[in-house]
């Protein structure tokens, strides 16, 4: 037998109990683990999957109302006024693979959860897990432990029927989670838009609905609308559209309300047949897609009979069929949408109008923009065969198998010493670098024209694969990386107003961010007696936050600690805890971290700060006034809160 291989024989066959094996394979039921700084990390799916059964109970009329706290900042609470979970069944529904009313589609003929995996990867997944079914005047009440049941009791009640539910998500496994409001309530108020009727209370604060997709649109959109927002509902089916003069096209989808990031075929037929319909009513089949598309921004929620998700965690529609052997899903939201809006439009001339100027403008602009287009293009293909500025990695967001493609990344950065830095560091399967040469071009108040004819713009949306939307995007997470210092600070701006201006949809779906770099390296050397004579690198984090390197070397030389600071506040306290005398070097640029060093900054505890985008940012006004052409009026601002601050000499500082 080769060595190194361990023997294949009956004690290598192993069975694994339903929460052992969600345990084992933590990525099978929820997809990724994550610490809660992402909005899909797997926190917030322990989160859906409870309240997923929850909004079940409402569907089919059963509890208005659902309660939601956060405990000691690790807990989750949810309490609802359904049904209650069957008493009898309870341990069975919480713990038990494949165990569920939900294969039977006349107790919940439309349900997100129906393969009875939900609640069972909660409780498996927590430290602990607790439920109460309240039923008729009394309460079972169970806990368990990691998956493991620790108490079973059942008591009188006077309390209104429903579940409770009340889980901790396991530390050793969700890493240094933190749970982030933001993330929570947008998922509870989609909730509410999709169900009329539906309370929520979140912390104390009532979440709810009237206009369903027609307040979604108005709470995301972040310009004005050209013309009022149009919402049509049928059965199994609501829509909601406007356009706007940004650019690109913006989509909300979802289906028996899970709302799905990555859309599918309901959203692939909506937007085929909102051009369609267009096209049809003013009579010009000749009229390119991309100029009705322009700018729309759109909601289409959808009812599904047993659903099928190309994921447990249901991003993704793959359903063909509205309901098994029935009409597909295709033609269902094509007939709804050729007749509602036809209709809408020939009773709204107005908007009609409106609507037809935006196309004309659209068409006008590309036509005008159509020779540059042509050479950029063929440019960019040729530059995808000898990309200079890029360093592409194996696996892609938009790979068609595989199950790493949210791992797909892409740094851009500026200069060559930086990208090289990170290209030597980097995970070649995961993550890509595409470098600047430079500050790259102010792009606030120009139009898309420029996209084409700046060469670096051009290659970048190449690259990123963006051009016609985000339906192709190749990396999961584009990150700028720049020095942390004036000049990249403004390299930072000068990129987000690039995507504000182009692809806002890319920063609202929360794919752009910015790299933490250190500021400072901290570390002392203190000679230590070490068994150990081999070199061993290893990376932990101390209270204080900063990263510590130690590193052990042979027992006759001396033991460094290092720590890599963010803040000034991290390097103080460094500077406390390795005294008397530790090396203190401050970072110019990313290009002064060695590589071995580098990779533990965009590894595993990479630290990214997400980019958001809300209606209530005023990017207009702010971009105006920081990007536009007022330059004497910013200079007035500085002048005018200029502060100086005497910068005092530290002996203890190394010019990196």
């Amino acid at each position: 037998m080769a060595e190194g291989i361990s023997a294949y024989n009956d004690e290598s066959i192993q069975h694994l109990s339903d929460m052992d094996h969600v345990r084992t394979r933590p990525g099978m039921y929820i997809g990724r683990l994550g610490d809660g700084s992402h909005a899909e990390d797997g926190i917030y799916v322990l989160l859906k999957e409870v309240v997923d059964n929850s909004i079940d109970e409402f569907r089919m009329d059963f509890g208005k109302r659902i309660y939601i706290d956060i405990v000691d900042q690790k807990g989750m609470r949810i309490r609802d006024y359904g049904r209650g979970i069957p008493q009898g069944k309870l341990v069975e529904a919480v713990s038990e693979l494949n165990t569920g009313a939900k294969y039977d589609t006349k107790t919940f003929k439309k349900s997100v959860g129906l393969n009875g995996v939900g609640l069972k990867a909660v409780n498996a997944l927590s430290s602990l897990f607790e439920v109460s079914s309240y039923r008729e005047g009394k309460v079972r009440h169970l806990s368990f432990e990691r998956g493991q049941l620790s108490k079973d009791e059942t008591l009188d009640t006077t309390d209104e029927n429903g579940t409770e539910v009340y889980f901790v998500p396991d530390e050793t496994l969700f890493l240094n989670y933190e749970i982030h409001d933001e993330f929570i309530e947008e998922k509870l108020r989609n909730y509410t838009y999709l169900n009329s009727g539906l309370n929520i209370y979140y912390k104390g604060q009532h979440i709810m609905s009237r206009n369903g997709l027609e307040d979604l649109l108005n709470d995301n959109m972040t310009v004005p609308a050209l013309y009022p927002i149009v919402r049509l509902k049928g059965e199994d089916i609501e829509i909601a559209f406007t356009h706007t003069n940004q650019y690109g096209e913006e989509y909300y989808s979802f289906v028996n309300g899970q709302h799905t990031t990555q859309g599918g075929t309901h959203q692939s037929a909506f937007k085929e047949h909102i051009a369609r319909a267009f096209k049809e009513f003013y009579g010009k089949t000749n009229i390119d897609v991309q100029d009705v598309r322009n700018g729309i921004v759109a909601a289409i929620a959808l009812d599904v009979e047993e659903p099928m998700f190309e994921s447990q965690t249901k991003i993704k529609l793959g359903s063909l069929t509205m309901s098994p052997g029935g009409v597909s899903v295709n033609k269902f939201v094509g007939d709804f949408i050729k007749e509602n809006v036809d209709n809408y439009l020939h009773k709204n001339p107005e908007m009609a109008e409106i609507l037809l100027q935006k196309i004309q403008d659209s068409e006008r602009e590309r036509k005008a923009m159509a020779g540059v287009t042509k050479l950029a293009r063929e440019r960019a293909k040729k530059a995808n065969l000898h990309n200079d500025k890029l360093r592409d990695c194996h696996i892609h967001y938009n790979d068609a198998r595989g199950n790493r493609q949210e791992e797909s990344s892409i740094f851009i950065t500026e200069g060559l010493s930086a990208s090289g830095s990170i290209t030597k560091s980097r995970d070649v399967a995961t993550q890509a670098v595409f470098s600047l040469r430079g500050k790259p071009l102010n792009s606030f108040g120009l139009t898309k024209k420029i996209v084409y004819e700046n060469e670096e713009f051009n290659l970048l949306q190449a690259a990123l694969n963006i051009e016609d939307g985000l339906d192709g995007l190749r990396y999961n997470k584009v990150i700028v990386a720049t020095d942390a210092d004036v000049d990249g600070m403004h390299i930072r701006l000068l990129m987000i107003t690039f995507f504000l201006e182009f692809f806002p949809d890319l920063i609202k779906k929360g794919h752009v961010y910015i790299l933490q770099t250190p500021l400072f390296r901290v570390r002392n050397k203190v000679k230590k007696l070490r068994k150990s004579t081999t070199e061993k690198i290893h990376l932990e984090a101390n209270a204080a936050g900063a990263a510590i390197l130690k590193q052990q070397k042979s027992s006759t030389r001396a033991e460094f600690e290092t720590r890599y600071c963010y803040t000034e506040q991290e390097r103080l306290k460094a500077v406390q805890d390795l005294k008397p005398e530790p090396e203190i070097t401050r970072f110019k640029g990313l290009g002064e971290i060695s590589p071995d060093e580098f990779k533990y900054f965009i590894g595993a505890d990479m630290r990214l700060e997400r980019v958001s985008l809300h209606k209530d940012d005023h990017v207009d006004a702010l971009l105006g006034y920081y990007m536009g052409k007022n330059t004497s009026e910013r200079q007035d601002f500085i002048i005018n809160n200029l502060s100086i601050e005497e910068d005092l000499p530290d002996e203890h500082f190394v010019e990196g």
